[in-house]
């Protein structure tokens, strides 16, 4: 017995030497300065990726989109699928290790030379069971077993991109709405310009062609205004698709009123493993591709199949009203591979370099990443600072604005000061939105490239 024991350990170490028991090891460090070296990282457990979306945007017309995505999207829904197709698969590799039955029951009648007729049968029930010695069956269950996290990690994507997308999209709303309401306010105030203009002309105080100017100005923030309700109709169709509904219009509430967490961590880069659902993804695309090399090493080996069979027959050539008796078999085989051994050498070489190209693919991806944490938190900042800037930008125009209106109407200023004042300010404003988007947009991305959305 103790032989035994001793040829079975020696036999497993000389197995693992070959690769074929080897034990996939998770990924648990990243690049230096993986967010960039102008970040400055934290030892904090919590960051922004950690926190819940309904903490993140509390706007509650927002809120009623995000939830209604998630019941009803068809990539997050299809993404839900995948998840069942990959855990029926990792439960048929599970079940390879068992053995397997069958009932097959055979029966004939014959006569020979007139005699009388006889009827044969047989009714067994047959069982096959392969032993894993050689580790082919337990690779195949540890790469179903990546498969599977992986198809959960991709769903996780979805959920997460259908976050950011569906709040991306609602405050893209919220900033043309913004932008709609300083273009019909700044079309009213030339269209007064314009009317007071033309009483100035026909007075005698203005001319033709100074009126004629400031028709064309307003017809140009007419056509603007047109654009914006366009975008705004378009970017309503894309939140319908999103939500998988036919085009409608959505209530919402107003750019200036959003609240955005702007104190917050972004954690340290070793999170990063734990939190995006792309890098863990494709870790687990390496570690499948990990055990389909040592599936396909096991290849090499032969594989054993303990069968038999056991149940009632009378072949014997008894007639009909005489009993069965009963039957049993077993029967061991063993299956060397001989002349496939060339093709076992390249499936064994395809998976080599298979794995080697996850590995590449999941390093870059690590590296996508780092870049997206960064480039989101760069223009966090960037805007932040950029907004008390176009605050004060706007403040003074508005002043100059003014000052120029009342000289135009009262002195020596022409209406080529007042139009250039007006459209200075009305691009300041506008500029002073877009920024404000961009803010929050940031805020949205980094949620996202720090793996946000995920289910608790």
């Amino acid at each position: 017995m103790k032989r035994n024991i001793i040829i079975l350990t020696a036999t497993t170490a000389l197995l693992s030497s070959c690769g074929i028991y080897n034990h996939y090891t998770p990924t648990d460090t990243v690049p230096e300065d993986l967010y960039g070296f102008n970040v400055e990282q934290t030892d904090d457990s919590v960051s922004l990726g950690d926190m819940d979306w309904q903490k993140v945007f509390t706007d509650p017309y927002l809120l009623m989109l995000i939830n209604q995505g998630l019941e009803n999207n068809t990539d997050y829904r299809s993404a839900q699928l995948r998840v069942k197709e990959a855990e029926a698969t990792l439960l048929s590799a599970k079940l390879a290790f068992l053995p397997s039955f069958a009932l097959s029951p055979q029966g004939g009648m014959s006569s020979f030379d007139g005699s009388k007729a006889t009827w044969t049968y047989t009714v067994p029930v047959t069982a096959s069971w392969e032993l894993d010695i050689f580790g082919r069956m337990r690779n195949a269950k540890k790469q179903a077993q990546a498969l599977y996290a992986q198809s959960k990690d991709y769903q996780q994507a979805v959920r997460t991109q259908l976050i950011a997308s569906i709040a991306n999209t609602y405050y893209t709303l919220l900033m043309l709405d913004e932008q709609l309401d300083l273009s019909l306010q700044t079309a009213e105030a030339w269209k007064e310009t314009v009317a007071s203009a033309r009483a100035l002309m026909n007075a005698g105080r203005y001319d033709e062609s100074a009126v004629a100017q400031m028709e064309a100005t307003y017809y140009s923030v007419e056509t603007s205004v047109l654009d914006l309700q366009e975008q705004i109709i378009q970017v309503e169709n894309s939140l319908a698709l999103l939500l998988a509904e036919t085009p409608r219009s959505y209530e919402r509430g107003k750019l200036s009123e959003q609240v955005m967490p702007m104190d917050f961590s972004i954690g340290i880069p070793l999170q990063m493993l734990a939190n995006r659902p792309d890098v863990r993804s494709a870790e687990h695309a390496l570690e499948a591709a990990f055990y389909a090399e040592n599936q396909a090493r096991s290849n090499f080996y032969p594989s054993i199949t303990l069968s038999g069979s056991a149940g009632w027959t009378n072949e014997a050539g008894s007639m009909i009203v005489n009993p069965g008796k009963f039957l049993g078999t077993a029967l061991g085989s063993l299956v060397q591979p001989l002349f496939n051994r060339g093709t076992n050498i390249a499936a064994l070489k395809i998976a080599k370099a298979q794995q080697e190209e996850a590995r590449l693919s999941f390093e870059q991806t690590l590296l996508n990443a780092g870049s997206e944490v960064n480039d989101a938190l760069t223009a966090c900042q960037t805007s932040h600072d950029k907004a008390e800037l176009y605050e004060k930008q706007v403040e003074a125009l508005r002043r100059a604005e003014r000052s120029t209106t009342l000289l135009m109407e009262h002195g020596n200023n022409t209406y080529l000061e007042v139009l250039t004042a007006r459209q200075t300010l009305l691009s300041a404003e506008l500029s002073l939105v877009a920024n404000r988007f961009t803010e929050i947009q940031s805020v949205v991305n980094l949620y996202q490239a720090l793996g946000g959305g995920r289910e608790k």
